[in-house]
C-alpha cells in the first residue's frame, strides 16, 4: 500500500519546511509514504524550498492557476507515481499532522472511498461567530446537496482511495473541496467524516479575499455543481413554484368568478395561463437535463476506465 501526501502550495516558502517536518514517515497498513508539492507558480523560491525541506517529489505548474487546479494537478501527478492512497493537507500546516492515521483508518478498513477531516467548526476558538455560524450553514446546505452527512464541508484536509481519485473531476476554477462532495454523493461513494485537530493559524487564509468573495464564488461553484449533477431537482423546485404561483391566481380568478366579479379580473387568468405553461417548460427542462446528466455519468465512467487503463499501461512499461 503506497500513499502519497499531496500539498498544493503557492508562496509557501516561509511555512512549508515546518509542515513538512510534521508529516509522518511510518504508518501502519502503509508500506510506502512519498510526498508531493505542487507549486502553483510561486515567486518566493517555493519549490526550492520544498526540495531541500524533505519533499519527495515538486510539481511546478508554469503558471498560478489557483488552489483548484493545483489539487487536481497533485491527484494526477500522485496516481501516475502509483499511489494506492492520496492525502491532501495544507503548506501552512493548518491540519494536525498526527491525524493523518486516523484520517486514512475508514479507507484501509474499507468502510470508505473519500475520507475527509472533521475540524469541528463549531470548537475552533480562532473562527469568528460569523465564519462558525457561515461554515455549519454552508456545510449543512452541502449535505442536503449532496444527500451525505457533512459536518465539515469546507475541509481540505481528505483522503482517496485510489479509485476514487480516479473518479474525481475538479471543474471548479476557484476551490475542490465542495464540488468534490457534491460528485461522490451523486456516485454514491462511501464517505467517512473523522474527528482531526488543526494548529493555530500560522497566517490569514488566502483563498478568500473576505467573507462576500467567499460567499460568491462558493455559491457560484455550488450552484453550478448542484444543476450539474442533480438537474432534475433544481428543476423541479423551479417549476413547482411557477407552478403553484399559477393555481394561485386561477385559484383567486375563480373565487371572483363565482361571487360575480369574473370580468374584471381578466388578466390574472392570463398571467396564471403565462405562470403555468412556464411551470410545465421547466419541469420539461429539468427532464431533458436529467437525461443529459445520465449521458454525462456514462462519459464519466468511460473516462474513468481510459484513465485506469492508461496508469496500468504506464505501470507495465519498463
Amino acid at each position: 500500500m503506497k500513499l502519497i501526501i499531496q500539498i498544493p502550495a503557492y508562496n509557501e516558502a516561509q511555512y512549508l519546511p515546518a509542515a513538512l517536518r510534521a508529516l509522518p514517515r511510518r504508518l501502519r497498513g502503509v508500506s510506502e509514504i512519498e510526498v508531493l508539492v505542487v507549486d502553483d507558480g510561486s515567486t518566493d523560491g517555493t519549490a526550492k524550498v520544498a526540495g531541500k525541506s524533505g519533499a519527495d517529489h515538486v510539481l511546478s505548474l508554469p503558471a498560478h492557476r489557483g488552489l483548484a487546479a493545483a489539487f487536481a494537478a497533485g491527484l494526477e501527478e500522485s496516481l501516475a507515481r502509483g499511489a494506492d492512497l492520496i492525502v491532501n493537507t495544507d503548506a501552512d500546516n493548518q491540519y494536525s499532522a498526527e491525524d493523518i492515521p486516523a484520517l486514512i483508518e475508514p479507507i484501509l478498513a474499507g468502510r470508505a472511498e473519500l475520507s475527509v477531516g472533521d475540524r469541528n467548526v463549531a470548537s475552533i476558538k480562532w473562527f469568528s461567530p460569523g465564519k462558525r455560524l457561515l461554515q455549519r450553514f454552508g456545510s449543512a446546505l452541502i449535505g442536503w446537496v449532496s444527500g451525505l452527512r457533512t459536518p465539515d464541508a469546507a475541509s481540505g484536509f481528505r483522503a482517496f482511495s485510489r479509485e476514487a481519485a480516479l473518479r474525481t473531476l475538479v471543474m471548479s476554477g476557484y476551490s475542490y473541496t465542495l464540488e468534490t462532495l457534491i460528485q461522490a454523493g451523486a456516485r454514491g461513494e462511501a464517505v467517512a467524516f473523522v474527528p482531526v485537530r488543526t494548529n493555530p493559524p500560522a497566517r490569514p487564509s488566502r483563498l478568500a479575499a473576505g467573507t462576500l468573495h467567499y460567499l460568491v464564488f462558493s455559491g457560484a461553484t455550488l450552484l453550478r455543481s448542484f444543476v450539474m449533477y442533480r438537474p432534475l431537482r433544481v428543476f423541479s423546485i423551479l417549476g413547482s413554484l411557477f407552478f403553484l404561483a399559477g393555481l394561485a391566481l386561477s385559484a383567486r380568478y375563480l373565487y371572483f368568478a363565482a361571487a360575480g366579479f369574473g370580468a374584471g379580473h381578466v388578466q390574472s387568468v392570463i398571467l396564471a395561463a403565462v405562470l403555468l405553461i412556464f411551470g410545465m417548460m421547466v419541469f420539461c427542462f429539468g427532464l431533458v437535463a436529467d437525461l443529459i446528466g445520465f449521458n454525462r455519468r456514462i462519459l464519466e465512467e468511460n473516462l474513468f476506465r481510459t484513465r485506469r487503463m492508461e496508469l496500468e499501461r504506464k505501470k507495465r512499461l519498463p
